[in-house]
């Protein structure tokens, strides 16, 4: 298992202008893997038992400029597409899309804003603080045995529309579909033909920015 993980770790690093980068991504990465808490770089820390000073360290790999989240996510599916482990419907790999809203109780954390759930579950508040996320997946397995959901790419739809603005001031923000819908379209471009799967909640949201759309135009 190591001798793989290191040949695949190994494939990214072309993405990184510097060495010491890269082995913060690998440290981050497996740290990630093992550890058994959500408390961010802590948990890492203390997973890997590494000096508490290394910690600075860690954090700062988030803001270097020697990778790119893009360059990341494309050698990720390139890999995928190599592994010979996705199934095909008709020679088109099958893509899952989909979003979760996270509750958070820090109301003043980056990306938190008040959002509302659409979940028929009547346990569920009608409105929470969080995060909201859309992430897109690839079908792997066999069709004999069974199948899985293999993630490609994860990210904030929701909330992040002043951050974006300090890095582009001409930034415009979309709806959670419409954003699923291009990251697929990334993951396409690298994987191929694709059919691209999503719930019916995505179905309604479409419908009604549609209708939307018309009532503005008249």
């Amino acid at each position: 298992m190591l001798n793989y993980l290191d040949s695949v770790f190994a494939m990214f690093r072309p993405c990184f202008n510097r060495k010491a980068t890269f082995c913060c991504f690998v440290v981050i990465v497996m740290g990630f893997m093992l550890s058994t808490d959500l408390t961010g770089i802590t948990s890492i820390i203390r997973t890997l038992c590494l000096e508490p000073a290394r910690y600075e360290a860690l954090i700062h790999f988030f803001r270097s400029n020697a990778w790119t989240l893009e360059a990341i996510r494309i050698q990720w599916a390139q890999i995928v597409k190599k592994s010979d482990v996705l199934f095909n419907e008709n020679g088109m790999v099958v893509l899952i899309g989909d979003g979760v809203k996270q509750s958070k109780e820090g109301k003043k954390m980056p990306g938190v804003k008040r959002l509302h759930q659409e979940s028929e579950n009547s346990s569920k508040p009608e409105y929470i603080f969080g995060h909201m996320f859309g992430a897109i997946g690839v079908l792997v397995g066999n069709a004999a045995g069974k199948l899985f959901c293999l993630p490609l790419s994860a990210s904030l739809h929701d909330g992040d529309k002043l951050m974006r603005r300090w890095d582009n001031e001409d930034y415009e923000p979309v709806s959670h579909v419409v954003q699923i819908v291009r990251d697929a379209f990334s993951a396409a471009v690298v994987l191929g033909d694709s059919i691209l799967l999503l719930d019916a909640y995505c179905l309604a949201t479409s419908k009604s920015l549609r209708r939307r759309h018309n009532s503005d135009k008249l």
